[in-house]
C-alpha cells in the first residue's frame, strides 16, 4: 500500500496546529503541547511549499529513459498548470495550459500513485502510432536518429520533435506490440501521455488519457542521482528535463 505523504503532512500540521493555538492562548504549561506547538510553523512551511511551489519526487523505473533514468531525483512545479488544494486537489486558480512535450507527473485514472510520462497528445487531437512512429492529427512527427545498439535487443535512440521541442525517446527494433498500429482521439479535458522509452513503458496506451484535474505538475530539474541506498549521491546529472 502507498503512503499518501500529502495526507499524513496534513494532517500533522493540523495537530500541532491545534497545540500551537493552545500554547499560545490558553498558556499550557505541559512539555509535550509546547514541543509538538513548535513543530508547527515548520510543518505549515513544508506543507505551502510542497503543496503550491514545488515537489521533489525520485524516478522509480526505465518508462522515461533516456530522458529519466532510475536513481534521478527531480523537481516538479506545482504551479505551472494550476493552484490546487492539498488532498482534495480542488483547483482554486488555472494558471496555463499543458503543452505537448511537457513531461508531466500525474495520477493515472486507474491508482493513486504517481506516474511520470510525455504529454503527447490535446484534447481533440487524434494520435496514431503505425510501425513506432508517431503521428499527431495525421502529420507525422520528425525523427533523428541518434545512436543504435543490438544488445540485448535491438533499440535506437531517436531524437524527436513536437512543436518544435527536442528530446530523446528509445525505440525497439522491431516496435513493441503498442507501437505498431494504435490510434485514438483526445477527449476533451483529458492528455495522452507515452513514456520516452516507448516499447518499455505502461501509459495511456493501456490505461487511457489522463483527466486534466489528475495532473499533478511539471517536471522542469534533476536535482540529484541516488540509485543505490549503500552508495554516495551524485550532481552529474543536474540539469533541466527538456
Amino acid at each position: 500500500m502507498d503512503l499518501n505523504f500529502e495526507l499524513i503532512l496534513t494532517v500533522c500540521t493540523v495537530v500541532c496546529g491545534l497545540f500551537w493555538i493552545i500554547d499560545r492562548f490558553l498558556k499550557s504549561s505541559s512539555q509535550i503541547i509546547l514541543f509538538f506547538g513548535s513543530l508547527a510553523p515548520i510543518l505549515l512551511f513544508v506543507l505551502i511549499l510542497r503543496s503550491f511551489v514545488v515537489e521533489p519526487f525520485q524516478i522509480p523505473s526505465r518508462s522515461m529513459v533516456p530522458t529519466l533514468v532510475v536513481g534521478d531525483f527531480i523537481l516538479v512545479s506545482k504551479w505551472n498548470y494550476s493552484v490546487r488544494l492539498p488532498v482534495l486537489r480542488t483547483e482554486l486558480v488555472e494558471v496555463s495550459s499543458p503543452k505537448r512535450g511537457d513531461v508531466i507527473v500525474f495520477f493515472p485514472p486507474h491508482e493513486s500513485r504517481y506516474f511520470i510520462k510525455r504529454l503527447i497528445g490535446l484534447p481533440g487531437d487524434r494520435v496514431n502510432l503505425i510501425d513506432g512512429t508517431l503521428y499527431i492529427n495525421n502529420e507525422v512527427i520528425s525523427e533523428n536518429t541518434i545512436s543504435t545498439s543490438d544488445f540485448p535487443r535491438r533499440t535506437a535512440v531517436i531524437e524527436e520533435s513536437i512543436d518544435n521541442r527536442k528530446f530523446l525517446t528509445k525505440k525497439h527494433n522491431p516496435p513493441g506490440r503498442l507501437s505498431r498500429n494504435y490510434s485514438i482521439v483526445v477527449p476533451k479535458d483529458h492528455y495522452f501521455v507515452m513514456g520516452d522509452y516507448r516499447d518499455n513503458s505502461s501509459d495511456s496506451r493501456i490505461w487511457g488519457p489522463v483527466p486534466k484535474d489528475r495532473i499533478v505538475g511539471k517536471a522542469f530539474a534533476r536535482w540529484m542521482f541516488w540509485d543505490e541506498f549503500f552508495s554516495l549521491p551524485s550532481f552529474h546529472r543536474v540539469g533541466s528535463i527538456n
